[in-house]
């Protein structure tokens, strides 16, 4: 199958703004800064300062590309100055007039306000039966690894006993397959799957769909394919489908038969086809030996 590149489009025009007499508006303009040590509470301010945060990090960006690609072409110290004060303004106009989101997730660490947690609103795709993860959308500031783990463990728990399996092979699985609740394909409105394990929506499925990219591998060579997965109404239905799936099929006979061995059963799904990437159980093992897994079961046991 082969993948055509979408066309780039044009950096649109910087549209001109209203003054904003509470920020500086360029990067010498000291008065302009110290009006925000007035009031660094307000809205206002905040927006200033995430302003010129993203302004200082656009100035890097554009002085790394100058001197990657203009070595020692600038002539002397005189014109070196100019460049540099042309890019640093070049960085704040930039940075008032489009976001690169660096600003945006500056400011709401500023104002205190926590990204929203719940898994509901992750965005992007997952990998699924038989293929491995790969964004498919920007992704929404989703639930970290400590309030995943605390929204579907219960649920998580509960299919390992009927199957008699460990449940860290199960979570595991789900923070691979999702990014921790960050990455999910989303149905046609824009709602979430709350597919945890990735699992496709084939001929057989009739329920709701959701699509997005995925990376399958075939001898070892990744291709980019548009994928439609089933989509749930509640974490319960997602991974009582998934235990369903285990269950109900030869291919996963090994992977029931680990019992509550975490490591057997790491290997048996990886060996099982249950994805393409041949590095499948080698990430699983990553997560399960990983200071954010288990953090995020300490938080849980103390809040419990």
């Amino acid at each position: 199958m082969t993948t055509s590149l979408p066309s780039l489009n044009p950096i649109p025009a910087l549209s001109p703004l209203p003054a904003d007499t509470s920020a500086a508006t360029t990067y010498t303009d000291i008065n302009g800064l110290a009006e925000l040590k007035r009031d660094p509470t307000s809205e206002k301010s905040i927006s200033a300062v995430a302003q010129q945060v993203e302004a200082m990090f656009l100035q890097m960006m554009l002085k790394s590309m100058r001197d990657a690609d203009m070595g020692d072409e600038l002539d002397g110290n005189e014109m070196s100055m100019y460049q540099d004060m042309f890019d640093k303004q070049i960085a704040l106009t930039i940075s008032q007039h489009q976001d690169i989101g660096i600003g945006a997730l500056l400011k709401r660490q500023i104002s205190g306000k926590s990204a929203p947690s719940k898994i509901a609103i992750g965005s992007g795709s997952t990998s699924s039966l038989g293929t491995d993860h790969a964004a498919a959308h920007a992704a929404d500031a989703g639930p970290t690894p400590a309030e995943f783990v605390s929204q579907v463990m219960p649920s998580i728990e509960r299919a390992a006993s009927e199957l008699g399996v460990d449940a860290h092979g199960l979570l595991a699985q789900a923070a691979l397959e999702t990014g921790w609740g960050q990455r999910m394909p989303r149905t046609a409105d824009g709602s979430p799957s709350l597919n945890l394990f990735g699992i496709k929506a084939g001929d057989e499925w009739s329920g709701a769909r959701a699509t997005a990219d995925t990376v399958e591998f075939s001898n070892g060579v990744a291709t980019q394919k548009r994928t439609a997965f089933r989509a749930y109404a509640s974490i319960d239905e997602s991974v009582n489908d998934f235990a369903r799936l285990l269950k109900n099929s030869p291919r996963y006979r090994e992977v029931i038969a680990a019992g509550g061995d975490t490591r057997a059963y790491v290997d048996s799904i990886g060996k099982s086809g249950y994805a393409t990437d041949p590095q499948y159980a080698n990430k699983l093992n990553r997560i399960l030996n990983s200071g954010a897994l288990r953090a995020a079961l300490v938080s849980r046991t103390v809040k419990l």
